[in-house]
């Protein structure tokens, strides 16, 4: 989500941070520019790129690992400058007629948000595809695009009164399907990478709801709490869709585990079986409201953080465990380890264990310092550190380029120009 529309606090050294659509990297806007660090090992964290050129970048958003980034400057709040950061060029500038709040990528289009319209360009050429005008005020830029070529999904709100959720199709230029998610408005939106799965989240923060695409089916619903209200500030799935992270204003962080209903076991004839099985069907014969509470799935874990307030935006991303000598060519073998991450507008990059088995509590394993002085606990540049992310098989490397990126998937080898400046 964005935070664009929020303040930015005292404490905050970032006016911006976010993780591309594979989490193979990490964006950091600032008052001074932007940065990216690769996400391809625990123990180390250095930027491959610095931009100092462009100060108070307030959105930075980059294609996966290509050397494409989209930005937006607090100083020119209505302009997007799409750029090859390798080359240190601009590739295009679009100006829209108001604030943009969030910009969104994949590898065939390119989505901006503004309060009350989306701009769908395609992002060989950047030309406008099509405008959804006249959408319900979405002051916080809430939406999301599927990562996915084909099911290339776009989600965004469809009531400012309660939690609507609109799914356009941006291949084919039309609605899909209008999910009622919640009774409150809408906070947050993901898909997973496979495009086949939306998460969502509403004001109140205390229930997780995941739909099935195109059909809108609900296939699980999660209680992230009872005892209070949380502002959620960002909803993620693992690569596998495995597991969904969640973020808010609390110091805890959520994780669920997306497991289907098993087949029916074998009647349990103990006092506990039999205690457990007058326990649902009791439950059955409660009001609607009630039943449905305690039907709803819990955390498989949770991570905590230094303290409450923090604004910040989570991912589960898999990373290679690191050979016992660095010279064993074995952990191209070694089955990769889920860890999560959690990146803060203070400036900081907490990295957690998971187990995948029995969840639980996550462990720290490591934090970075993403700006000023790194603490004592945190290793942040170390000479010799690979650019290859290691979070996905398959992925381009930081010398890709941008035609490349966008062409690889594709069967054909045409590439068009891109657009020069525009006033939209």
């Amino acid at each position: 989500m964005s935070f664009l529309s929020q303040p930015v606090e005292h404490n905050s050294k970032l006016l911006f941070v976010n993780f591309n659509q594979d989490s193979s990297s990490l964006q950091t806007g600032s008052k001074t520019g932007f940065k990216l660090y690769p996400l391809n090992s625990v123990e180390n964290l250095e930027f491959t790129h610095e931009n100092n050129e462009r100060p108070n970048i307030h959105l930075v958003e980059r294609l996966f690992a290509s050397s494409l980034v989209a930005l937006v400057s607090s100083d020119h709040p209505r302009k997007l400058d799409v750029c090859h950061f390798k080359k240190g060029s601009e590739i295009c500038n679009y100006s829209y007629s108001n604030a943009i709040l969030a910009v969104k990528l994949n590898r065939m289009r390119l989505v901006v948000c503004l309060e009350e319209s989306l701009y769908i360009h395609n992002i060989r050429d950047m030309k406008v595809l099509h405008t959804i005008r006249d959408t319900p005020p979405n002051p916080k830029g809430i939406c999301a695009l599927s990562p996915h070529n084909e099911h290339a999904y776009l989600a965004y709100p469809g009531s400012v009164q309660t939690g609507e959720v609109q799914i356009f199709d941006t291949i084919a230029l039309r609605a899909v399907i209008n999910i009622s998610a919640h009774d409150n408005p809408l906070a947050a939106v993901a898909f997973n990478p496979q495009g086949t799965r939306l998460a969502t989240a509403s004001e109140k923060g205390t229930v997780i709801r995941i739909f099935s695409l195109p059909d809108g089916a609900k296939l699980f619903e999660f209680r992230r709490g009872l005892k209070r209200c949380a502002d959620i500030q960002c909803l993620a799935f693992s690569v596998d869709s495995v597991f969904l992270c969640t973020c808010s204003n609390t110091e805890t962080v959520h994780i669920f585990k997306l497991e289907e209903q098993k087949e029916k076991p074998q009647e349990d004839t103990s006092w506990m079986g039999i205690l457990n099985s007058t326990f649902r069907t009791s439950a059955s014969y409660l009001p609607a409201g009630i039943s449905d509470v305690m039907n709803q799935g819990r955390s498989f874990a949770t991570a905590r953080l230094p303290h409450a307030g923090l604004k910040s935006v989570c991912t589960i991303a898999p990373f290679h465990q690191s050979p016992i000598c660095p010279s064993d060519k074995s952990v191209e073998l070694l089955q990769k380890i889920p860890r999560l991450l959690v990146a803060t507008h203070e400036g900081h990059l907490y990295i957690y264990n998971i187990d995948p088995n029995e969840g639980g509590e996550c462990t720290l394993l490591r934090t970075h310092m993403l700006e000023g002085q790194p603490p004592e606990h945190a290793s942040l540049l170390e000479e010799g550190s690979s650019d290859r992310p290691l979070t996905q098989t398959g992925h381009h490397d930081e010398s890709s380029s941008y035609a490349a990126s966008v062409r690889r998937p594709q069967s054909s080898n045409s590439s068009e120009a891109m657009a020069p400046t525009v006033q939209i």
